[in-house]
């Protein structure tokens, strides 16, 4: 099924329906919720995602689980899409956040032949047979480190989506504990409290976040990790390949060129 909306197919029997969906750059998908969970698997380009819980940005050749009732956001940049929607008593996968999943050699191959897929497939022939080991390939798929979470205190929150948007490494806890008007110890508990991480952890999560995008866009590695406050370009690169097992060069060329 190839540009096939949701809803049109939503309410058939089965426990899995595939749909690729082509997607202009910048293509803005408004908060939104599906009765199904939703593995959304980009073929090109960037998915940048926001939920209630934190944010993500999800390489090409990576996917995010989404639950069964999440309100979420999407920010297509130049990316072709493979998503299966899956029945929530399925329950392939647990909690109630959002995960970037790694996407295996034969997950991705799976993906590709499910758009194949027809929405009433033959449950007992082959049809059947590839949507079982689809949801057998994403319960088991590894998660990746590209998540950035939200406080549920609505200071901290509004101070950590506004770093966001703006990340740099040199802000310092003493900052922001200023203007929670804390002490720094006290901040620095109240953040790990709050979001699961270290203040430096977050930060330096954001920062990677941010640094996606941009290397995919086409700016230099010491453009991006110099405004990202890096004190130097190495320094970003081994942060950068420490997180995500490659250098950020070895990243711009290979999501850089295709999105040019």
């Amino acid at each position: 099924m190839h540009n096939i909306a949701l809803d049109a197919v939503d309410t058939v029997p089965r426990p899995l329906l595939a749909i690729s969906t082509d997607y202009r750059p910048g293509t803005l998908l408004d908060t939104h919720t599906h009765r199904r969970a939703q593995v959304l698997y980009g073929m090109s380009g960037l998915m940048e995602v926001e939920t209630d819980d934190g944010a993500w940005v999800i390489p090409p050749f990576s996917g995010v689980w989404i639950p069964a009732g999440k309100r979420h956001r999407v920010r297509m940049q130049g990316v072709s899409t493979r998503s299966l929607y899956i029945e929530p008593a399925a329950a392939l996968r647990e909690g109630e956040h959002c995960e970037a999943l790694v996407v295996s050699p034969l997950l991705h191959q799976l993906l590709l032949a499910s758009i194949a897929l027809p929405a009433l497939y033959d449950e007992q022939g082959r049809d059947g047979a590839l949507a079982q080991l689809l949801l057998h390939e994403v319960r088991l798929a590894e998660t990746m480190p590209l998540f950035a979470p939200i406080p549920q205190d609505a200071t901290l929150a509004a101070l950590c989506k506004a770093f966001l948007k703006a990340p740099q490494l040199q802000d310092a806890p003493e900052d922001w504990a200023e203007q929670l008007h804390k002490s720094l110890r006290s901040f620095n508990r109240f953040f790990r409290q709050q979001t699961g991480m270290s203040f430096g952890a977050w930060r330096q999560q954001a920062c990677l976040l941010a640094a996606l995008p941009r290397l995919s866009g086409g700016q230099s590695v010491t453009q991006v990790a110099l405004d990202l406050g890096y004190d130097s370009p190495s320094a970003f690169s081994t942060m950068f390949r420490k997180r995500l097992g490659k250098a950020p060069s070895a990243f711009r060329q290979r999501h850089g060129a295709k999105k040019i």
